[in-house]
């Protein structure tokens, strides 16, 4: 067995990286350095460094929550090296040790070094994956939370922050001061308009601190929005073990990944980017019909996969899918409900993507939870599911599908405050009080009335009756009858 780090790397009879990791140069500081980000931004540009070029685009991991030093004690045991293992659906695994990351900083125990780094000239681009929920919005309003206890808590300690945000900040305001020009925010998280959210928080937690800040921000930073796209399990202690059998390799913290990736960002940057379309990556002048396409097909169809397929005892979402009445679902959804609200997509076969969509679902080798696919769907669902059911509803167009989802969801939660899904099958979110208790009121529309969730559409009169006619058929009469009901209509 073989300790992963650059000792021992050029033994090791996968492939590893040809380049000289030495001759590499952070450029790119990356917030929320967790598997998808390593799956996604990290190997486009280990692959763009094995191509010969891009050595002045490393990275430089920063954890800033407490439950980071998780990943801090593996990148420093591993000199920031892991394995990406891409999981094809024929059975084989296809291994690469990534070297596109050179550091790891972990700010609750030296924010210093970590502003050191974010104020140095080279550092061009900041980017994120900080969940849905680490933009710190309003899901009902969609406005910046001022009033989030980090956000007050970093207000007044700059000094040790616990948002991304606030360490972005200060540093956009020292290279202001500096004279050093600023870099560009390159959000890489699952939400619609992902740069204008970055500029959102960005902008708005600097003007709690210098209205002229957030003005010089808002003019001379640029946001880019983009569209990311690749199902990235959590890491297990059976991958680590896959991992050793297979290759001979101990890795702390390996990632599975699947073969499909996707990457469309807007071309837009402050002081220049990496090449990466060169290996795949496509730059576009506006990726909104793109983002609106994965977010409402893919992203809604995960958390359809999840709130369909727990209350049957479905863990893994390709065991999800080998039932046929959850799979039409997703077809009939999709085809009738999602794609009526996207515009034009230039370049894209529509319904060959949704068809992908199937087959990447059903892989078996991927072994995505379904609790992962439900962690933080009170932010979720009004990403991916809530404004398209609106959309519709608006439109005068019914909504049956869309109602059966949301009524799917509330009963979710209702198994969840009975106890008859329990433990580690119960996805941590922020609104969990407040969603068990509504899908627990007597009154069966409480759900839809939780005003920072739904907003206006949970008083739509045309949506509550479709949502209500759904949660009664699911408590009384159970997923499958459900489904065979509105499927049929």
């Amino acid at each position: 067995m073989t300790a992963l780090n650059n000792a021992t790397v050029s033994s090791l009879t996968v492939p590893v990286p040809g380049y000289d990791r030495e001759k590499t140069s952070v450029v790119i500081v990356h917030f929320g350095f967790g598997n998808f980000h390593r799956a996604h931004e990290a190997m486009y540009l280990d692959r763009l460094m094995e191509a010969g070029e891009g050595l002045d685009w490393a990275i430089c991991g920063v954890g800033v929550l407490p439950q980071d030093a998780a990943m801090r004690d593996a990148m420093r045991a591993q000199d920031c090296l892991f394995t990406l293992v891409l999981r094809h659906a024929d059975g084989s695994l296809e291994p690469r040790v990534v070297g596109s990351v050179k550091e790891y900083l972990f700010g609750p125990e030296d924010a210093d070094t970590v502003y050191e780094r974010l104020v140095d000239p080279a550092v061009r681009i900041v980017s994120l994956t900080v969940t849905e929920g680490g933009y710190l919005k309003n899901p009902a309003t969609g406005e910046f939370a001022a009033e989030d206890a980090s956000v007050l808590h970093d207000v007044e300690h700059l000094e040790n922050p616990r948002t991304a945000f606030a360490y972005i900040v200060e540093a956009l305001r020292r290279r202001r001061d500096a004279g050093v020009p600023p870099f560009t925010v390159l959000s890489c998280d699952n939400l619609q308009g992902n740069g204008m959210y970055a500029r959102q928080a960005v902008t708005s937690f600097a003007r709690l601190l210098d209205a002229d800040l957030a003005a010089w921000i808002d003019a001379n930073v640029a946001f880019p929005n983009c569209m990311v796209d690749r199902i990235v399990p959590a890491t297990t202690d059976a991958d680590r073990a896959a991992v050793q059998e297979a290759f001979g390799i101990e890795d702390r913290w390996p990632v599975p990944g699947e073969e499909w990736v996707q990457w469309i960002i807007e071309d837009e940057f402050t002081i220049g980017r990496p090449e990466v379309e060169k290996v795949g990556a496509q730059f576009v002048e506006d990726v909104k019909p793109y983002e609106l396409m994965k977010l409402r097909l893919l992203n809604a169809s995960h958390q359809a996969l999840a709130y369909l397929g727990a209350p049957l005892g479905y863990v893994y979402v390709d065991e999800t899918m080998r039932d046929e009445r959850i799979a039409e679902f997703l077809r009939q959804y999709m085809a009738k409900e999602a794609a009526p609200t996207l515009g034009e997509l230039p370049g894209i076969d529509l319904e060959a993507y949704m068809a992908k969509l199937i087959e990447r679902f059903s892989n078996p080798r991927m072994k995505d939870t379904l609790v992962r696919l439900s962690t933080d769907g009170s932010n979720r669902m009004p990403t991916f599911a809530l404004p398209s059911i609106k959309e519709n509803v608006d439109a005068g167009r019914p909504v049956p599908l869309g109602a059966t989802l949301v009524a799917a969801w509330a009963e979710y939660w209702a198994l969840i405050g009975r106890g008859v899904i329990s433990g580690d099958q119960v996805p941590p979110d922020v609104s969990a009080d407040a969603m068990t208790a509504a899908a627990l009121d007597p009154s069966p529309t409480a759900f839809v009335e939780i005003e920072a969730l739904f907003g206006d559409l949970g008083r739509d009169e045309s949506f509550r009756r479709q949502f209500l006619a759904a949660r009664t058929s699911l408590a009384e009469r159970g997923v499958h009858a459900t489904l065979d009901d509105v499927l049929a209509s």
